[in-house]
């Protein structure tokens, strides 16, 4: 039987919802069984793969750099899951979009600095104007929410996709 090649990436966001998916306890053996694991903060990949078959993405889209990778992601992924609030509402990360950018950061990076003042930009990605969900800038074809969405939830839809089935998570996940 074939693997599922799965990716999981974690964009603005806490990683909880990544720390949910390594909670998922005994189930992560079954679906280990399924699946080989492509990308992720896991995984030694330094570029996104070509044929993906699923791809969880954790956190809101808030950078230049995110907004690259979702677009990469989408084109080589079959089904594009958004994973947890951050991903599927753009949840904490968006509550700086009453904040223009370049003000908030100096705000933080001058005003508030005690050493070195001065806004970072060597290795640092530039800032969308605002942070936002997924699926405002790509095609998403499952959420699941939550904050982080629990390891039932996780393991649930994803047993579910590695058998080719696209989970009904009605009533199994919710916001918050």
């Amino acid at each position: 039987m074939k693997k599922v090649r799965l990716a999981t990436v974690w964009l603005d966001g806490c990683s909880g919802c990544h720390m949910s998916l390594l909670d998922i306890d005994e189930a992560i053996v079954a679906i280990a069984k399924r699946v080989d694991v492509v990308y992720g903060p896991l995984v030694d990949a330094q570029e996104f793969p070509k044929a993906v078959d699923v791809t969880l993405i954790e956190g809101a889209v808030s950078s230049q750099d995110d907004l690259e990778k979702v677009h990469t992601i989408r084109r080589w992924s079959k089904l594009v899951v958004a994973l947890g609030d951050c991903a599927v509402t753009g949840n904490v990360p968006a509550m700086r979009n009453s904040h223009p950018a370049r003000k908030m950061l100096e705000r933080i990076y001058v005003e508030g600095a005690q050493a070195t003042k001065g806004v970072p930009v060597d290795g640092v990605p530039a800032l969308l104007r605002q942070a936002v969900p997924v699926h405002e800038v790509i095609k998403v074809d499952l959420y699941i929410p939550g904050c982080p969405p629990t390891p039932a939830a996780i393991a649930y839809a994803l047993g579910e996709l590695v058998e080719g089935r696209m989970p009904e998570l009605a009533s199994k996940v919710k916001f918050g």
